[in-house]
């Protein structure tokens, strides 16, 4: 009995706190209920009312007059009515004014309540269509946002989480203006669950980003079930339309690096939306390496530069920089394995290739107390790299021979090395990247006089340190307290952050105020018995950058992007002879009729392969570069970017790009092959054709030097002649 009274109340509180639409339905039943037993028992007092009323008013209506007529009940006793009609009236007098003065104000005015909260709470869907969708709060949903804005500043954002609506409304506050807070709709839900998605009208979204909360140790799993889900709902035949793009989050590196090769996410691909994947730690490494700038969330607007970690190039006195020629190798040092480290470190591999690098290859270092062991994991996790490429560990953890660095052997790759006997026959150590591992405290003075020596060879190498430690307080104290080589060579010093760039900054600014006044900007020695005085050297802060700040994650790079689909598009559309088209013919066609077309090549593209030409579009900015430093032009001059390449040039840059090809494909999975499985190691056609096939086993034949490479090559340089119209293609109108 006492669980079904339990039952019949829950249902009931239930039903009345649905909605204003349920409160007052109930209130007119009770008020019918009320009228009906009014009528009754006027009827039983046996009096004709009407007699008693001024208005003369019919008899069904009497009930209805003394249950809303304030002045019913004086009126009823002026006109002499007394004894039981007395008493009844009196009752349903009394009756009207609860339900009338009473219980209307109050739903009335807990509807209003309820109304505002439930709009501060997200219980208000209001987006229908054309709305871009944030799912989960995070530190760095504000970037996501302010990139939104960038992009379109009129459009609406709703960002769905299951956080407290008004403590995001607080922290959404410190980033945008009233104007902007005012198209950003805060609703609640779980990404999870397809409930929620019909309330958000998902299917009419422009783009929806997946972000979660990144801390929580399933983040990615759940983001990977919230992808099932939203596919799982948008093909429901009675749901219309989907979103042009989904953006889904991963924080794990590994679950990032395995959806570059993998077609888990095919379902999204065939329902017509474009996925990507974005991860925190390599979203940071592009802005460091291929925007060359981030964007500071405290100075709305306002782009914060990073120096190039490959030098100032072309000038006078160095005519050799960035060239075949050059003695120098591009050189990051990261101190400390964290997830930051091995993402810029990855990223790096991937963008950083030169002229020279054949013969000076971009070098890795990571400095960190549990290099060994560190050093085994990344080696598994890119074996491919490591079964053709020599590295190299040391350990310093002891006492260091200042000056022994250079001298240091190198490992033999895993196994294409002479002690297998591969030499016969197998290229190895061709690549133009190299890792080496250190073993030491950042803190010892064997480090530290380490640190100093690359700081002081400016003729051998491009030194760059990247403090990337966990704790962002040890970062910043090992960056105030460089060795003074450090700071005499200007060697640029990123930070790790976790919040704000401010102060890092403000240090920078002051520091190249003084360096740029010429008041302050001198000091005095003396010199033969004489007072001089000197340049000062650059402040000890000028060349201090922060990255890795939570609120300016996001910065997707949409040209790269563009850039990428046409150079598929240039692969897709190659003439039956295995040359491009003619680039007189490309101009001669609309730049729409050519991105349309480019897009339906991208949608059936393998995830793989759209990975490889992302990182091809991304090492175009290296190129471009190259180009310029080679026609003596400065770093950031493009007067000449869309101006035909020669062959010496494309010769270059085919090199180059064989290169950095190579890194690609073993970072992302694919090997060499083994004497057995080489198309090369052998001339019978019947075989050559036969072992094509290896490609789908991620068997790769032209991962080699470029000068061995078959006709490919000719591709490779017929490529570079096509980088002018593909910079032409996405420059802004």
């Amino acid at each position: 009995m006492d669980k079904t009274n339990s039952s019949i109340k829950l249902w009931f509180d239930r039903l009345l706190s649905k909605n204003l639409i349920v409160q007052f339905a109930f209130l007119t039943i009770v008020l019918v209920v009320l009228f009906l037993l009014s009528w009754f028992f006027l009827q039983l007092s046996g009096c004709e009312w009407e007699q008693f009323t001024d208005n003369n008013i019919p008899e069904y209506l009497l009930p209805l007059y003394l249950l809303i007529d304030s002045n019913a009940f004086n009126n009823l006793y002026i006109n002499g009515v007394h004894g039981w009609a007395l008493f009844v009236s009196s009752i349903i007098y009394v009756i009207g004014l609860f339900i009338f003065n009473g219980m209307i104000i109050s739903v009335l005015t807990n509807a209003i309540e309820r109304r505002v909260q439930n709009h501060r709470e997200g219980h208000i869907h209001y987006l229908k269509s054309g709305h871009y969708v944030v799912m989960g709060w995070d530190d760095m949903v504000p970037s996501i946002i302010t990139h939104i804005f960038d992009k379109d500043k009129d459009a609406y954002v709703l960002l769905m989480s299951a956080a407290e609506a008004d403590n995001i409304r607080e922290r959404l506050r410190k980033v945008f203006n009233e104007k902007q807070i005012k198209k950003i709709i805060i609703n609640f839900g779980h990404r999870m669950s397809k409930d929620y998605y019909k309330d958000i009208h998902i299917e009419a979204a422009e783009q929806v980003y997946i972000v979660g909360k990144r801390s929580l140790p399933a983040h990615d799993a759940i983001n990977v079930e919230c992808v099932d889900s939203i596919c799982a709902y948008l093909n429901q035949p009675e749901v219309e339309g989907h979103p042009k793009r989904i953006v889904c989050v991963f924080d794990d590196l590994d679950t990032y690096s395995a959806f570059k090769t993998s077609e888990i996410f095919g379902k999204v691909n065939k329902l017509g939306i474009e996925f990507v994947p974005y991860n925190f730690y390599a979203g940071w490494a592009k802005q460091v390496f291929v925007k060359g700038f981030h964007k500071d969330l405290d100075r709305p607007g306002e782009e914060i530069a990073y120096p190039a970690v490959y030098g100032k190039g072309y000038s006078e006195n160095d005519k050799t920089a960035l060239t075949e020629n050059d003695q120098r190798y591009v050189h990051l040092v990261f101190v400390g394995t964290t997830n930051f480290a091995v993402a810029f470190a990855m990223e790096a591999a991937h963008v950083l290739h030169f002229p020279n690098g054949n013969k000076k290859a971009t070098r890795i270092t990571f400095i960190d107390l549990n290099a060994d062991k560190e050093m085994g994991e990344f080696i598994t996790r890119n074996r491919h790299f490591f079964e053709v490429q020599q590295y190299r560990y040391i350990d310093v953890s002891g006492e260091y021979k200042t000056g022994s660095y250079s001298s240091l052997p190198w490992r033999q790759p895993t196994v294409f090395n002479k002690e297998q006997g591969y030499e016969r026959y197998v290229d190895y150590d061709f690549l133009d990247v190299e890792f080496e591992f250190i073993k030491g405290d950042i803190l010892s003075a064997s480090v530290q006089n380490l640190i100093c020596e690359w700081a002081s060879d400016k003729k051998g190498q491009y030194l760059s340190i990247f403090l990337a430690m966990t704790n962002q307080r040890q970062n910043f104290v090992m960056s105030m307290n460089m060795p003074d080589d450090v700071y005499n060579n200007e060697i640029p010093i990123f930070i790790r952050q976790d919040r704000s760039d401010n102060f890092v900054s403000d240090l920078r600014e002051a520091d190249e105020a003084i360096k740029n006044d010429p008041k302050k900007n001198v000091y005095s020695v003396v010199k033969s018995g004489k007072l001089v005085e000197e340049r000062n050297k650059p402040g000890r802060y000028s060349n201090i950058y922060p990255f890795g700040m939570n609120e300016t994650a996001y910065s997707a790079d949409d040209k790269s992007l563009q850039r990428a689909k046409l150079i598929n598009y240039l692969y897709c559309t190659m003439l039956p002879t295995g040359h491009f088209q003619s680039i007189l013919e490309l101009d001669t066609m609309s730049k729409d009729a050519i991105e349309t077309e480019a897009n339906k090549h991208w949608e059936g593209l393998s995830v793989a392969l759209k990975w490889s030409n992302l990182y091809n579009a991304y090492n175009l900015r290296i190129k471009l570069v190259i180009l310029r430093v080679s026609r003596g032009l400065r770093q950031d001059d493009i007067s000449h970017d869309t101006c035909s390449i020669s062959d010496n040039e494309a010769e270059m840059l085919a090199r180059m790009e064989h290169n950095r090809w190579n890194v690609e494909k073993l970072l992302m999975g694919f090997r060499k092959p083994r004497r057995e499985e080489d198309k090369y190691a052998d001339e019978n056609v019947a075989f050559k054709k036969e072992l094509n096939r290896n490609k789908g086993r991620f068997i790769h034949h032209d991962i080699r030097p470029y000068d061995k490479l078959d006709g490919i090559k000719k591709l490779d340089k017929e490529f570079a002649l096509y980088i002018p119209w593909i910079i032409k293609m996405t420059e802004k109108e």
